[in-house]
């Protein structure tokens, strides 16, 4: 078969078309097989700790690129044909054959019609599954009184067609499948009911298109279902992405870190909670700021070690944010370049919004790696395709990634202010909400626990995101966030970043980071306020409390707060606009930001002479 050229940008090799996706190119249906068809001399590596320590074992390997014009001796990826069943569309004939031009093997048919692919695949509901219908055996079975002994016994695999006919109605009842021997014909209506290719005895294969007979060593049980090949739910990619941030200890490390190190803290342990260990450890705690109780607790060994202290890859990425924003100015050039502001009293802003926000860093360049952990078919529950199916695959399996340099904003939220709001019980009541319908509902699991301040900085993030899309010259598809928020644990966070990527080796052009000064990005925040505070579909939607797939939205819609699924962690979902502005019952966590402005403006337009 000869060869396709076809340029992909890089970024689309990891989604949509990354491994298991199929692509239309130039009127074929393709598929993308896992990463063991990978050549690797010709994948770059790329390094990111952060992300591997998150995937396990393995590598990060960049598709093979090139620069200019594809020639025959350009490597790129192997792309599989998907579905092989194709009809002529010239005379109809529908089957697995290739025509023969001049010695080489073509995608046209032996009467010199192009072949088309044909629409209708088989997905497997449960195990992900994915093959072609066999339509010789389709068109052959059913429960019409058409199946007769000669039709059950056709062998006539050479004259299937597949053809349009406008006496048999509309839609997909005049599409059918036609055989030349028996004269059976069977409209496509019957393929797409439930169980349909069950009740004909078609069953799930057990593996992808790309892979051998053998490679199916369990048998899969689920049920098929025909869908069409472009439908989106053929391919849910599950898509790990890290940031390239410099690991900082965090405060309470360096804490104990202090203490331990400490002259003296060797006589607390030696006295072993006795009188002279109590004196000791108040002289050590008035020292380096901390209470006497932690000095003994870390004494005792019940000290957090840095291990237990990382819950995750974002504590480390907390810690490196903060620690910039205390810094100021940054100078130090590298991939990491964060200008910070602390926000104080004296900051122009609303108080309230000014007493809720610590510092804001303006991200001048950032990289992130962003790779491909596996895909799903037909639904969410659908168990994990891993990208590497071959024998590296426990060992040292090959994950698709590409770097991307970008720029963005961060905020960071006062942690006392968070967490007096968050102790509040209407509070509490209204995110529990959330938490019940996540706990119940078995795909779901996968997103972050529902918190109130979790659902507060998300729901925040988003209008940030449709504000920030008017005034930095960036699409809202084109940002990203990323949200943190934990209140346990000794380093709580509360902050957002929002940021936008490129894969130039130059980054982005600087829209989104010259808003970060708090002179611009203040009057921004309370203008996303202002957005949210009347939606469209309200009150319908500010009083809903059960919007979204397995309502795992409160008070959010398309009018108001969704954006983009490839820009949110959580594909739209754990949003609620009462939890940040407010509700009849639910006191939001900005609540007091939108009455605030609007009672200065109040006065400060009574203020004006009257002009006569």
């Amino acid at each position: 078969m000869e060869k396709i050229k076809h340029d992909l940008r890089l970024s689309e090799t990891i989604t949509p078309f990354g491994v298991g996706a199929i692509v239309d190119v130039r009127g074929e249906s393709l598929i993308a097989p896992d990463t063991s068809w990978w050549d690797r001399k010709r994948s770059p590596r790329i390094s990111c700790d952060r992300l591997l320590a998150r995937l396990g074992p393995g590598e990060l390997r960049q598709p093979s690129t090139h620069a200019g014009r594809a020639a025959k001796e350009t490597e790129g990826l192997l792309y599989w044909r998907f579905p092989a069943w194709r009809f002529c569309e010239r005379c109809s004939k529908l089957s697995t054959l290739t025509g023969k031009y001049k010695g080489r093997w073509t995608n046209t048919c032996n009467c010199g019609g192009g072949l088309v692919p044909m629409r209708y695949i088989a997905v497997c509901t449960n195990g992900s599954h994915v093959q072609d219908i066999p339509w010789f055996m389709w068109a052959h079975r059913g429960r019409d009184a058409g199946v007769t002994e000669e039709v059950r016994f056709c062998r006539a695999y050479k004259e299937l067609t597949f053809v349009r006919s406008a006496k048999h109605g509309e839609g997909l009842a005049s599409l059918r499948i036609n055989c030349g021997g028996c004269k059976r014909s069977r409209p496509l209506s019957e393929l797409v009911g439930k169980d349909a290719l069950h009740r004909d005895g078609i069953k799930c294969g057990g593996r992808q298109p790309w892979e051998d007979e053998e490679a199916a060593r369990d048998v899969c049980d689920h049920h098929l279902v025909a869908v069409q090949r472009g439908a989106t739910g053929n391919y849910i990619a599950e898509r790990v992405s890290a940031l390239d941030i410099p690991e900082e200890t965090p405060q309470s490390e360096e804490l104990v870190s202090d203490i331990r190190s400490h002259v003296y803290f060797d006589k607390v342990v030696a006295d072993n909670g006795g009188p002279q260990a109590e004196v000791v450890a108040g002289w050590i705690a008035e020292e380096i700021g901390v209470s006497p109780e932690a000095v003994l607790a870390i004494a005792a060994g019940d000290g957090m070690s840095v291990e237990e202290s990382i819950a995750g890859l974002r504590d480390g990425e907390w810690a490196a944010f903060v620690k910039k924003l205390s810094s100021g100015r940054d100078r130090t050039g590298g991939d990491f370049v964060v200008d910070g502001w602390k926000v104080s009293g004296e900051t122009p802003g609303p108080r309230s919004l000014i007493d809720a926000m610590a510092g804001i860093g303006q991200v001048r360049r950032v990289r992130e790696v962003r790779a491909l952990r596996g895909f799903r078919r037909h639904s969410p529950d659908a168990a994990l395709i891993h990208v590497d199916l071959g024998p590296d695959q426990k060992r040292q399996p090959l994950y698709p990634a590409i770097e991307l340099y970008g720029e963005g904003i961060f905020f960071q939220f006062d942690e006392d202010a968070v967490a007096t709001w968050e102790r509040l019980d209407r509070v509490q009541v209204r995110a529990a909400i959330l938490g019940k319908r996540r706990q119940e509902t078995p795909w779901a699991q996968r997103l972050e626990v529902p918190t109130p301040r979790f659902v507060a900085l998300h729901t925040l993030a988003h209008l940030l995101i449709r504000r920030l899309a008017f005034a930095s010259g960036y699409s809202s598809a084109a940002l990203q966030e990323k949200i943190y928020a934990n209140a346990d644990g000794p380093d709580p966070m509360a902050g957002i970043l929002i940021y936008t990527a490129a894969g130039d080796a130059q980054g982005t052009l600087g829209g989104l980071v010259r808003l970060g000064e708090p002179k611009r990005v203040i009057p921004l925040l309370t203008s996303a306020l202002d957005d949210a505070d009347v939606c469209s579909n309200d009150p319908v939607c500010i009083e809903s409390d059960r919007q979204r797939s397995a309502h795992l939205n409160l008070s959010a819609c398309h009018g108001c707060t969704l954006i983009s699924e490839t820009s949110c962690e959580s594909g739209n979902r754990l949003l609620d606009r009462q939890l940040v502005l407010g509700g009849s019952t639910v006191p939001g966590l900005l609540e007091a930001v939108l009455p605030e402005v609007r009672q200065s403006l109040s006065i400060h337009v009574s203020g004006f002479p009257v002009i006569d």
